[in-house]
């Protein structure tokens, strides 16, 4: 069988092994009680129901495999006969490569936070007006693009500029599988276009920053009241104008980090100060994990960079309708269509890519 073949046994064996230990710490109280770690160990443990099945039908083939070799060594020279084995054995040897291709894309790790809900933060970098714009159009792209998934968008926070762009705007996206679909969207985006503020005709470049933050929940990411400050302001609209009579903008400072998070979207002071805190927590909850993978950074420079914010992963040209995403050399050629929001086939194939990269490691 190989080196491999036994390899892949062992592997099997501990998995089956493992699946009878999930099982009998989500029968503990105890456990249950904990609703991280059972979720956690629920996902696991559907990832685990859904390969050993797989496993079993392999093992079937193969020993199937093995009897038509036994008689093909006893056909005494029967033409027909071997012809009829060998060709079994050729289909036997297709399905267990099949099989087992699926089994090990099946033992790739799944990101524990692909089914979480996602708060995406874009801000206008290089490019003054027309950056704040290109914010505006990449904020109506995850929009669309929400919508056609049956995600549900809930502004968090935004600075609009006075011609209808952003410097900033911060959004929830709620629904199946959001951050699976949306973490390989963080980086820097360019666009290169004519301004509407270009009277010239001259293209220019300017780009937006994208960060996508899975959100955390309560019990994981606790923040100590005695850790924050709480300020409350009336909230503006472009060039300082007051859109709110009333101090309902609120702005958390957490002072362990420095970090600070505003938000004024919403009139009343209360629906503010909690959408700060989701914004807050998902922040930390990032750092914690940034921190984490630092001291795994051999792992991380196997993968294709997700997280990176500063390096620029696309580019959207308008007078060429070209978008290309640089980590994976793919360039389409419809960029009307991925600004309405059809992203689905440069997020199939950031996704295939890196699973690709990950099976390397395996």
């Amino acid at each position: 069988m190989g080196e491999r073949g036994n390899m892949f046994e062992a592997r099997m064996e501990v998995l089956a092994a493992r699946l009878t230990a999930i099982e009998e710490q989500m029968s503990d109280p105890a456990v249950i009680r904990q609703k991280a770690r059972y979720r956690s160990l629920a996902q696991e443990h559907a990832s685990l129901r859904e390969i050993l099945p797989r496993y079993a039908e392999y093992t079937k083939v193969r020993a199937e495999i093995d009897e038509n070799q036994r008689l093909l060594k006893e056909s005494h020279g029967d033409d027909a006969f071997v012809t009829l084995v060998e060709g079994e054995i050729r289909s036997l040897s297709d399905r267990r490569k099949k099989l087992e291709d699926e089994i090990m894309r099946s033992l790739l790790p799944r990101d524990k936070d692909d089914d979480r809900n996602t708060i995406v933060e874009i801000r206008a970098g290089t490019g003054g007006e027309e950056a704040g714009l290109f914010v505006a159009d990449l904020f109506r792209m995850y929009s669309k693009y929400s919508e056609r998934m049956g995600w549900r968008v809930e502004t968090m926070d935004s600075h609009p500029t006075g011609i209808g762009g952003f410097k900033e705007i911060i959004f929830s996206v709620e629904g199946k599988d959001v951050y699976r679909s949306l973490k390989c969207e963080s980086g820097v985006h360019r666009v290169q276009r004519v301004p509407v503020t270009e009277a010239s005709g001259r293209i220019h470049t300017s780009a937006a920053t994208v960060a996508v933050l899975p959100e955390a929940e309560e019990v994981e990411v606790e923040i100590d009241p005695s850790e924050i400050r709480v300020d409350v302001y009336r909230s503006s609209g472009p060039g300082g104008q007051s859109v709110n009579t009333t101090d309902s903008a609120v702005r958390i400072t957490h002072l362990p980090t420095g970090l600070i998070v505003t938000c004024q979207d919403e009139k009343s002071q209360h629906k503010n100060k909690a959408k700060a805190l989701r914004v807050l927590r998902a922040r930390l909850k990032e750092a914690m994990e940034a921190e984490q993978a630092m001291q795994m950074s051999h792992l991380r420079r196997s993968q294709i960079s997700t997280g990176d914010r500063s390096a620029k992963i696309r580019t959207y040209n308008f007078p060429q309708n070209r978008v290309t995403d640089h980590r994976i050399g793919l360039t389409i050629y419809n960029l009307e269509s991925v600004m309405a929001g059809n992203l689905e086939e440069l997020t199939a194939a950031f996704l295939l890519k890196d699973r690709e990269e990950k099976l390397k490691n395996l």
